[in-house]
């Protein structure tokens, strides 16, 4: 069988079984977030991580960058 149709395949089965675990959390009467409402949080989150990330990367790449005269 060749790579890319297994990839295919595979991709398929994915999403086949994501779909079948999203049916089968919106028939559950939790009373708590949906599933939807927790999805967007971790992207906001994994944001938010990724800008402190790069705000700090940039700082402390400014900081070593100073040339205080000291040597």
């Amino acid at each position: 069988m060749h790579p890319e149709t297994e990839i295919l395949r595979l991709v398929r089965d994915i999403a086949a079984a994501l779909r079948a675990r999203l049916a089968w959390l919106r028939r559950q009467d939790d009373g708590g977030y949906t599933t939807e409402t927790v999805v967007v949080i971790a992207l906001l989150v994994a944001l938010a991580i990724t800008a402190v990330g790069i705000i700090a990367a940039r700082v402390v790449a400014k900081a070593t960058s100073l040339d205080l005269g000291l040597g």
